[in-house]
């Protein structure tokens, strides 16, 4: 079982775009989601994933995920329930730690959401002058939750 530690942030600037190495149009769906597990096929670029996750305990839960062709994933995201969600993703590295910065798009513009994971619950990081409120217990801000607010 893989195990996923991330924290959720709002951002306070748009400094994360100068400093990015990199940006990517994300589109994902979910075809099932309830309180305990949700699975969301999601294109990245031109890769395609499926990935199964539990319910988070604070900022743990159990995460699988598999490249599938990105033909099926297209198909798939046509089936999943909700929104299908459209994000472009940028990448900053920042004192050894990788940040993913979401801005959301369509009706879901203008939020942006920063994440970082992390190799262990306590571990400390430094934080970026582009990161605001934190959002790691606010179910508001999971991307099943937005995907099903239509």
């Amino acid at each position: 079982m893989a195990i996923e530690i991330e924290r959720k942030f709002l951002t306070c600037n748009t400094s994360y775009r100068a400093a990015a190495v990199e940006a990517k149009e994300i589109r994902q769906g979910y075809l099932t989601t309830d309180q305990n597990t949700v699975v969301r096929v999601r294109v990245y670029g031109e890769r395609a994933y499926i990935t199964v996750k539990t319910r988070n305990k604070g900022a743990v839960r159990s995460e699988w995920e598999y490249e599938i062709p990105k033909a099926d994933a297209l198909q798939m995201l046509e089936a999943c329930h909700g929104r299908v969600i459209v994000k472009t993703r940028y990448i900053v590295n920042h004192e050894s730690f990788v940040w993913e910065i979401d801005e959301f798009g369509g009706d879901l513009a203008p939020l942006v959401v920063a994440e970082i994971e992390l190799p262990a619950v306590d571990t400390s990081f430094p934080l970026p002058d582009f990161i605001g409120e934190e959002v790691t217990d606010d179910p508001r801000y999971f991307n099943s939750a937005l995907a099903a607010q239509v």
